[in-house]
C-alpha cells in the first residue's frame, strides 16, 4: 500500500487516552510539537469509564498546567479509606499519616479536560487512526505508520511515545531478546458498575468478605461506583440489578446506611493483573502507562502511574530540545521503574489481603485476618 501522506513532528504519540493527551499538553507548554494518533473517536474517549482517584501530586500537576478548574469545582477531596473486615471497621487516614489528600475525579473527566485544552490550543490529533508499525527506532528519525480512512499515513519524528495501552504496538516494537516481562494474572475478575445513587460515605469503603471483595466509591455526590469480585467465568449478563445490590449489601456488611440503590448506568468486567515491562525504552521509543505496566484497580495506582510517566518523559524531552541534554532521556526507564515497582508491591499486597484468592481455603483466610 502506498503512503498517502507524510508528516513531520518532534514527538509522535501513539494513543489518545489520558497519558498520551497529557503528554501532548505538557510538551505544548514547553514549545515542543507533537502529533497524537488515536484509534477511537472523541466521543468514545469522553465516555470511557475507568479510574477515578487522583493523587495529590497529580492534582497539583493538573492545576499547575491549566487543567484543574473543573476538577477543583466538581471533584471530591478524600483523606481516608474505610475497611470492613470480619465484622470490624477500620480507617486509614492518609492526611494524618502523610499529610496528603486524594481527589475523586473520573478518568473520563480528566480526558475531557485535557482533550478540550488540546483542541482549543490547536493540538494535532488524528482520531479513528490505527497505528500499524513503528520503524527506524535505532535511527535519528523513527517513523510511525497508521491507517486512516482506508489509507496508509506516516509520521516522521525525533521520538515516539507509546501510550497505546497493554494491547498496543509500542511494547512489541522492543525486540523480544531485549525485553523482560513480569506478569501475574489473578484467578478472578471484577464487575464494576456506575449507578445513579447517592454514595453512602464521603470516602471509599472496601469489604474483604468471605464471599468475595466489594468496594463502594463515588464519582460525584449523586453517582456511586461499586465493584464486586466475581469468577472468571461470569459475564455481565449473569448479574442482574437485584443480584448486584444484594451482594454489595452482604459483602460490605451494610446495615442500611451505606449502599443506596438506583439505576445502573454502566456495567463492565475487569481482568486483574500485575504486569511490568523492562526496559520502558528502546532507541527513540518510550513506553508510558499501560503500555509498560498494569496494576489491579485495588490500590488506585494505574492512572496515577501513567501520569507520573508522562510528566517524567515531558521533562526529559524538554531537556533534550532546550539544552541538548539527554541524561534524563537515557535514564527514563530507571527513574520510572523505581516508582513502578513500588506501586506493584503496594497493589499486589492489597489484592492479596482483600480478595478471596482460593474459595474455601481456611488457612488463606486466616492469614488475611
Amino acid at each position: 500500500m502506498s503512503v498517502a501522506t507524510t508528516r513531520r513532528t518532534q514527538v509522535a504519540i501513539i494513543g489518545g487516552g489520558p497519558a498520551g493527551l497529557l503528554l501532548s499538553h505538557l510538551l505544548y507548554l514547553r514549545g515542543i510539537d507533537s502529533i497524537v494518533v488515536e484509534r477511537r473517536d472523541p466521543e468514545y474517549l469522553y465516555q470511557r469509564v475507568r479510574a477515578g482517584v487522583l493523587d495529590s501530586s497529580v492534582v497539583d500537576l493538573l492545576v499547575a498546567t491549566g487543567l484543574g478548574e473543573r476538577m477543583l469545582a466538581e471533584g471530591m477531596l478524600q483523606e481516608q479509606m474505610e475497611y470492613r473486615f470480619e465484622g470490624q471497621i477500620r480507617f486509614i487516614n492518609w492526611r494524618e499519616q502523610v499529610g496528603r489528600q486524594t481527589m475523586v475525579y473520573g478518568q473520563q473527566e480528566v480526558v475531557r479536560d485535557v482533550l478540550d485544552a488540546r483542541l482549543r490550543d490547536g493540538g494535532k490529533i488524528v482520531f479513528d487512526a490505527q497505528a500499524t508499525e513503528i520503524g527506524g527506532l535505532d535511527r535519528d528519525e523513527p517513523v510511525v505508520r497508521f491507517l486512516h480512512d482506508g489509507d496508509l499515513h506516516e509520521i516522521h519524528a525525533d521520538f515516539v511515545a507509546a501510550c497505546d495501552g497493554f494491547h498496543g504496538i509500542g511494547r512489541p516494537s522492543i525486540p523480544t531478546e531485549l525485553r523482560l516481562e513480569y506478569e501475574r494474572v489473578y484467578p478472578f475478575q471484577w464487575l464494576g458498575i456506575l449507578a445513579e445513587a447517592r454514595p453512602g460515605r464521603e470516602w471509599l469503603v472496601t469489604g474483604a468478605h468471605q464471599r468475595g471483595y466489594a468496594m463502594h466509591s463515588m464519582r460525584s455526590p449523586t453517582i456511586s461506583r461499586n465493584y464486586l469480585q466475581v469468577p472468571l467465568t461470569d459475564t455481565v449478563d449473569d448479574w442482574t440489578d437485584e443480584r448486584i445490590w444484594a451482594e454489595l449489601h452482604i459483602r460490605l456488611e451494610d446495615e442500611g446506611d451505606l449502599v443506596a440503590e438506583g439505576p445502573i448506568l454502566n456495567r463492565s468486567m475487569f481482568t486483574l493483573r500485575n504486569f511490568v515491562c523492562e526496559p520502558m525504552q528502546y532507541g527513540r521509543l518510550f513506553l508510558a502507562g499501560d503500555a509498560a505496566h498494569i496494576v489491579p484497580p485495588t490500590g488506585g495506582r494505574g492512572l496515577n502511574q501513567a501520569i507520573a510517566d508522562v510528566a517524567t518523559l515531558a521533562d526529559a524531552m524538554a531537556s533534550h530540545f532546550d539544552r541538548s541534554d539527554d541524561h534524563d532521556l537515557e535514564d527514563y526507564s530507571r527513574i520510572c521503574l523505581e516508582r513502578v515497582w513500588k506501586a506493584q508491591l503496594f497493589t499486589a499486597s492489597q489484592t492479596n489481603l482483600l480478595q478471596v484468592l482460593r474459595p474455601g481455603d481456611a488457612y488463606a483466610r486466616r492469614i488475611q485476618v
